[in-house]
């Protein structure tokens, strides 16, 4: 049996640890099935730097925009390598000779 990841936005987190402060971190461990040690990390982010503490701490990317990303860098590696290609065969073009060929 495999635990789904859980994620607990920051009004979430707040609630949970007001109830710890106010009924007890064990009870609410119990209650919600969280790790003590996770309810004790963010009870000192929150008497750390309050409400703004308990916010995620890396910036979350959407997946969509990742993907529109990294295409976008595909299409412009696309890009730079027909210029560079354009630019070989024109400085060719420029060093041979167009005319009648000599048999």
């Amino acid at each position: 049996m495999s635990k789904a990841r859980r994620t607990f936005t920051p009004e979430d987190r707040y609630s949970l640890v007001q109830e710890a402060l106010r009924d007890g971190a064990s009870d609410v461990c119990r209650k919600y099935n969280l790790s003590s040690s996770l309810l004790r990390k963010w009870k000192q982010k929150y008497l750390h730097n309050g409400k703004e503490g308990l916010k995620d701490s890396y910036p979350r990317v959407d997946p969509h925009l990742r993907a529109l990303e990294e295409e976008n860098e595909r299409l412009k590696r696309i890009i730079a390598k027909q210029a560079l290609e354009i630019e070989v065969k024109s400085e060719l073009l420029k060093k041979t000779p167009i005319g009648p060929r000599k048999r």
